[in-house]
């Protein structure tokens, strides 16, 4: 299938690992000119042909910083994906340890500046390029949002967020063009997941499982009705399809392998 995106520009954050590193690849594949924005540059990153751009998404100016670098290798953009998120393991983890009572304010400020205020200012950042282009955000949001007692509570309440923000871009400045839809993943085969040191690594060590077995485990009382966690390569495809020209806007698209087990 053409998804006639050759020759169209994207920046796309959080690209060095997981789903941005696959969905990195997969836009190159269709023929875009692609920046992408992190804290580290992966070797995996370098092996493509994406620019990267070295920047903390999570400070006032790293959003900014990264669209006005984009913007001067590649003219402009067609597509923008806030993607970064997760961040370090031991900071993700709180939010599942802890209640309201326990967890404290710098931990919600940092969710919130790494998954829904980054994406808030690269959006106000690229919006007036994406408005000359008819553009498109893409925000990559969570499951989580839709079960926000479920997991780190402060992440899934960033995520929460994020989802809402598409709705609101999509309605102010639908009128001028610009499409925003949120792409929500279910339990993804990323480190979190995979790697012994990620978050369901070092859980099954406090329990005292082996890692695969947690895994499983955790997949089948999330209610995953295909029974497997999704691969990145497979969130990128859809993400690549929705940056497509189709008349889609404000919607939310769940790649979740069929969870029954959120609202």
């Amino acid at each position: 299938m053409d998804l006639h995106l050759t020759g169209k520009t994207a920046v796309v954050t959080g690209g060095s690992k997981g789903i941005g590193l696959a969905l990195v690849r997969t836009l190159l594949a269709e023929g875009m000119r692609v920046v992408t924005g992190s804290r580290t540059i992966t070797a995996e990153l370098k092996e493509t042909e994406a620019v990267p751009v070295t920047v903390d998404l999570a400070t006032a100016g790293g959003p900014a910083e990264l669209i006005d670098r984009a913007v001067g290798v590649l003219g402009g953009i067609d597509l923008l994906v806030n993607n970064v998120g997760v961040g370090d393991t031991d900071d993700f983890a709180k939010g599942a340890r802890f209640n309201l009572l326990e967890l404290p304010d710098e931990a919600w400020e940092h969710t919130f500046d790494l998954h829904f205020y980054s994406a808030l200012r690269a959006s106000r950042a690229a919006l007036p390029y994406l408005i000359e282009r008819k553009g498109t955000i893409i925000n990559v949001s969570s499951v989580g949002a839709r079960a926000a007692a479920a997991g780190p509570a402060d992440y899934n309440v960033a995520k929460a967020a994020l989802s809402a923000l598409t709705k609101v871009i999509s309605e102010q400045f639908g009128g001028q063009g610009v499409r925003a839809v949120t792409v929500s993943p279910g339990p993804v085969g990323t480190g979190v997941w995979t790697d012994p040191d990620g978050f369901v690594g070092r859980l099954a060590k406090e329990q005292g499982v082996s890692h695969e077995v947690l895994v499983e485990q955790l997949i089948s009382a999330s209610g995953v009705t295909t029974g497997r966690l999704a691969a990145p390569e497979e969130v990128a495809r859809l993400i690549a399809f929705l940056a497509s020209p189709v008349n889609i806007t404000g919607s939310e698209h769940l790649i979740d392998g069929g969870m029954i087990k959120h609202v």
